[in-house]
């Protein structure tokens, strides 16, 4: 099947890394927050999706159970009501086509925070729909291979209903259609495949071929201002 983002595989293993840094537990909390919101303010992972996926991030990041609930308790009171999802997009460094997803109690802060990113590292915000449409929501489930062989691996995916399967070192990146995420995950599952960590991702259509090393470190660089900010939940871009 069709090979994915060099460029996404690092940024993810990066993340995983990244997440020792104070400010995760609370971006994974505003997630969860957000989750109970577009779910109807149901806090039951069971029966709100939305959320068991942003729960299974959580512990993927050892947040302490306190936390988890903290956040849920959060969504369906008033603590919770101000809190809202925004998403910006817009072109970085060398026309890399970029989407922020965000979480915020106060959407102006966050947009001149993020536009000021824009104006510094010679990147143009955009309006939205600009390159929302250059992406696709999908379902990515990640996995260790441990004693199981890629083959292996990609055969209980197939089988499981899996769209697309890359091999990333140690680690399998499965992609499913995103109303279809949830039921793969639990053939896996079933399967004894451990899973590192499941949920809904933007996946570039057509990816960018950026070879010079100047403009990649560049774009890195602006890519982790925009993920150091406190309200900036996930970044995406085309780069391949």
């Amino acid at each position: 099947m069709s090979g994915h983002s060099k460029w996404s595989t690092i940024k993810r293993q990066k993340g995983l890394k990244d997440q020792k840094r104070g400010q995760t537990f609370t971006k994974l909390a505003n997630a969860i927050t957000i989750a109970v919101k577009q779910g109807g303010l149901i806090g039951d992972p069971e029966q709100n999706f939305h959320l068991r996926l942003a729960i299974d991030a959580a512990r993927a990041a050892n947040m302490p159970k306190e936390n988890i609930e903290r956040a849920i308790n959060r969504a369906m009171g008033k603590e919770g009501g101000d809190l809202e999802e925004v998403v910006y997009e817009g072109f970085a460094p060398g026309g890399v086509s970029i989407i922020i997803e965000a979480a915020t109690d106060n959407a102006s802060r966050t947009t001149a925070e993020v536009k000021s990113i824009f104006n510094k590292n010679s990147a143009s915000f955009g309006q939205p729909g600009s390159v929302a449409y250059q992406f696709n929501r999908v379902g990515r489930i990640v996995v260790l291979k441990g004693s199981s062989s890629f083959d292996e691996i990609f055969n209980v995916a197939l089988d499981a209903g899996a769209e697309d399967i890359d091999e990333a070192g140690d680690e399998v990146l499965i992609y499913t259609k995103y109303s279809d995420l949830s039921r793969v995950r639990a053939k896996i599952e079933e399967a004894g495949i451990s899973i590192v960590e499941a949920g809904a991702v933007r996946e570039p259509q057509i990816k960018m071929e950026v070879s010079d090393q100047a403009l990649l470190e560049k774009i890195e660089n602006f890519v982790e201002l925009l993920e150091g900010l406190d309200d900036v939940l996930k970044v995406y871009t085309n780069l391949a």
